[in-house]
Order: structure tokens, then sequence, then C-alpha cells
């Protein structure tokens, strides 16, 4: 089994991810191990975030790390909260005020024009070694109300593709199979096996 650090204090985002990579991985987050190191997210991007975070908690503890940023792109709104998604409105916000507050920004706004995007990047670090970007998108549009309480983030006002209701009523089991970080974390475990044959 191999054991990867996921550079994140989010369990949430832990659970998640230790879900769709199976039984092949030793998923740990910082909860279990030194709880006390803390990395700034001040990248412009969401590939900078990520790296930043893997590159240093991989030196930090001296094992694999895989590390995420990701968040969500409303087209009207130029793409925020985009990068600034879990900061969105101030650090003292909850996920249900993030929610709130991303409603009322487009208050008014025709469903037709709430057009939405879950953008993730994963960053793999070695110690010492090179950095691998995995990406992984869900598209979507911004409900005109929350509906569902399953998930995390915006997940209650977030309506994928092809459905009628949020993430949040879909459940876990729908949202694991399609989401933004299924799709990067499928593209992690491909990457891992080609590591595996070539190795």
């Amino acid at each position: 089994m191999k054991r990867i650090v996921v550079a994140t204090r989010n369990q949430g985002k832990l659970i998640e991810i230790r879900t769709l990579l199976g039984s092949s991985f030793d998923v740990v987050g910082f909860a279990s191990l030194d709880n006390s190191l803390y990395i700034e997210e001040d990248a412009e991007t969401f590939e900078g975030n990520a790296s930043k975070k893997a590159v240093q908690t991989a030196s930090h503890f001296q094992v694999p790390c895989l590390a995420d940023d990701s968040g969500l792109e409303v087209d009207f709104l130029g793409g925020a909260p985009g990068v600034y998604s879990a900061r969105f409105g101030g650090p003292d916000l909850s996920d249900a005020d993030r929610c709130d507050l991303l409603l009322s920004r487009l208050a008014g706004v025709d469903i037709a024009d709430r057009s939405a995007r879950f953008r993730a990047v994963l960053a793999y670090a070695v110690p010492g070694g090179d950095t691998s970007l995995l990406f992984g998108t869900l598209e979507g549009y911004v409900a005109l109300e929350k509906q569902g309480n399953e998930g995390f983030g915006y997940d209650p006002i977030f309506i994928p593709a092809g459905y009628q209701q949020s993430l949040a009523v879909l459940g876990a089991s729908t949202k694991n199979k399609i989401s933004h970080r299924a799709r990067a974390l499928a593209a992690f475990v491909d990457f891992i096996r080609d590591q595996t044959r070539s190795g």
C-alpha cells in the first residue's frame, strides 16, 4: 500500500480523496501528523497553490504528497470566486455563508446565465523530486437556491450539467463518479500506474 500525505485540514476533502483512491493507498492528512504545519495559499492560480502545498509538505514530512487546489468559477462573475473559493467573503464565513453570498451576487440573474464549473488541480510531489500536475473539471450552473445537505463547500448550489439537482442532493455516490476531483484523481491513479510500470 502506497502512503501519501494529502496537504489538507479539510476533513470532507480528505474523506472524499480517501474514498476515491481506494485501498491501494494509505491516505493521511495533517491531523494525523504534525498539525502545526501551515502553508499560505497566496498564489494567483490553482496550479500555483497546489504545487506550493505539495512541495512544502513533501519536504517537511519526507514522504510523497498530494495537494489539491480547487474552486468554483462562475462565468457571470468573470470566473469568481475561482482561486479564492475557500476564502470568498473572508475567513470567518462558513460554507453555508459562502453559498448565501454567492447566491446574493447572482440575485436576479437568469438561470441561462449562471453557467459555472468546478475546477480541480492536483499536484503530486516527491521529496527532492519532480512535481506533477493533474486536472479535472465539472461543468454545470449555479442553482437559484440551496438544495440538499450532503457534501461540503458549494455543493448545495451547484447543479452539474445533465442533472436537475445539486451535488448536495445527488450525494456522495454520484458526486464521486462525476466530480472535478474524481476526474483529477482518476488521472492521478493512471499516472501512478504508468510510473510503476516504467519504474
